[in-house]
């Protein structure tokens, strides 16, 4: 299921980049609707009518062999302005008669320094005295292609941006998606605003009813099961639903026995009594520690968890007459980080509970109104929707839960006190008021246990790693710079007050290269 299409887009083809979803992104945080497709999807594409803008991704692929993946060549037909970059900007080269070679001494990765050569509409505003991009390419444009001019160049590239200003063809070998582009934004709104003249009419408290509607026409008569665990997206989720179908909704809340202490009774309390859902409670903590016991390899464990979440949908939706769907909270960072939602390149990092877990026999059809949202539009959905800020303002929070943040195996008394560990955490963010200043804040518990003195008696106990990251999205994150004795404190209320824990540390790694969760 997705938004219903808007009357003007900008079309962004995929050609297996990361970063593809982060060049919506941008455009979406400009008020301007924003679809993603493949080029194999171009080919038999019909509403080019509606596009106002194509975006050529980044990707994997290089044109310098004999096959190489391109688009039809009418799309360049239909006068539509077209932004290549990286790979796009190779392709547009290429296929307008360049020359690309491929070269390991001149290669560029990560920042990089541009220099203006010639005024155009699509740099207006972009360049400063020292302006940095960044790159992640091997590839390189030697040749300019036909009627086309070199705007700006590096030490290493002599045709990093290009324009065919006639056509409204552009190049650039940079990616302004990333934020490690200065100014890389400018890029976009001058693409959008003085090349494709779109307009900003676009943002996502307004879907809200657009959303519902899309949910009312596919579920009609049926009832729908929603995964209600009480984070951020599924509760957005449920209250979607339930404003579409209302009665017709039944939320199954499974306790795992995996979720932060106290959390489940307290967001159970909420949904039934506050925001009046239809919810039903299963305890099955037991049963998931049963199944968890002696797995250590993360990907079985989120497999595991997964699974045992469908086999319980499936056998609650026995009981209950007429039910069709299960309602998820998948988000785009879920399937990019799984599997490409477009059919794409784009390699798998590792799996998500939400994404590729279904059985092939499953008897539910899904319904994932949040797939095609990143986690900071889905906040603003929250709160259009009435939902708590303490639920929508919350961290994000792994489908396994502490599973995938307790190391190694699994044990009852791991998660009681991984669940004291994160608590003080926590609630020492909130009392110096630096949770809202983080994007995701938690605590791990390492399977490494060390000599420690408390008193006079010698103990042997678990490491406790906290993690804390600043990011716009999820796809690229830096660890959150804390003052010392806010370090010295939580590290001694921690050991002082956690039975299991004698050592702390915190975690200073940035995603990429590392993820933000450690499993």
């Amino acid at each position: 299921m997705q938004f219903q299409k808007e009357k003007e887009k900008i079309l962004i083809i995929d050609f297996g980049s990361q970063v593809t979803k982060l060049i919506a992104r941008r455009i979406r945080d400009l008020k301007v609707y924003a679809e993603i497709i493949t080029p194999l999807e171009a080919k038999n594409y019909h509403s080019y009518n509606l596009v106002k803008g194509i975006i050529l991704s980044g990707g994997p692929s290089t044109v310098t062999k004999n096959k190489f993946q391109s688009i039809p060549k009418q799309i360049f037909k239909r006068k539509i302005p077209i932004l290549g970059i990286c790979y796009g900007l190779q392709l547009i080269s290429k296929l307008y008669g360049g020359k690309i070679k491929s070269s390991k001494k001149k290669r560029e990765f990560g920042k990089t320094l541009i220099f203006k050569k010639k005024n155009s509409l699509l740099t207006k505003n972009f360049f400063n005295s020292n302006q940095v991009v960044w790159m992640s390419h091997e590839d390189a444009v030697v040749k300019l292609p036909k009627n086309f001019t070199s705007i700006a160049y590096t030490k290493s590239s002599n045709l990093t941006i290009i324009e065919n200003s006639k056509a409204k063809i552009y190049g650039v070998q940079f990616h302004p998606e990333v934020t490690h582009t200065n100014n890389g934004n400018q890029i976009f709104k001058n693409f959008l605003f003085l090349i494709c003249k779109i307009k900003d009419k676009w943002n996502i408290a307004s879907q809200k009813t657009k959303i519902i509607q899309e949910i009312k026409k596919t579920v009609k008569k049926d009832k729908v099961i929603c995964a209600l665990s009480g984070g951020v997206d599924s509760s957005v989720v449920a209250l979607l639903v339930n404003k579409a179908i209302k009665k017709k909704l039944i939320c199954i809340m499974v306790d795992t026995g995996l979720m932060r202490k106290n959390e489940f009774k307290y967001t159970y309390k909420l949904f039934k009594h506050t925001h009046k859902l239809n919810v039903k409670l299963i305890n099955a903590s037991n049963i998931f520690l049963k199944k968890l016991k002696n797995i250590s390899n993360p990907e079985k464990k989120r497999k595991i968890i997964g699974n045992l979440f469908i086999k319980i949908f499936e056998k609650e939706s026995k009981k209950i007459k007429n039910i069709k769907y299960l309602a998820q909270g998948t988000l785009y960072p879920d399937i990019i980080e799984s599997r490409s939602s477009t059919g794409s390149k784009t390699s798998k990092i590792k799996s998500h509970h939400n994404v590729g877990g279904l059985p092939k026999k499953m008897n539910l059809k899904l319904i994932e109104p949040l797939k095609e949202l990143f986690k900071d539009e889905v906040r603003v959905l929250g709160s259009s929707l009435g939902l708590f800020k303490n639920i929508s303002g919350r961290h994000p929070f792994p489908g396994p839960g502490l599973a995938i943040r307790i190391i190694g195996n699994i044990t009852l008394e791991k998660i009681k006190i991984l669940q004291e560990a994160d608590q003080i955490f926590i609630q020492e963010l909130n009392n110096h008021n630096l949770y809202n200043k983080i994007w995701q804040a938690y605590a791990a518990l390492l399977p490494i246990k060390t000599v420690g003195v408390m008193g006079d008696s010698r103990t042997y106990e678990y490491t406790c790693l906290l993690r804390a990251v600043t990011s716009e999205d999820g796809m690229t994150a830096d660890y959150f710079n804390f003052p010392k004795d806010f370090l010295d404190k939580i590290s001694n209320k921690i050991i002082n007050n956690v039975k299991g824990i004698n050592r702390v540390v915190y975690d200073i790694s940035s995603k990429p290269p590392s993820t933000i969760e450690l499993e």
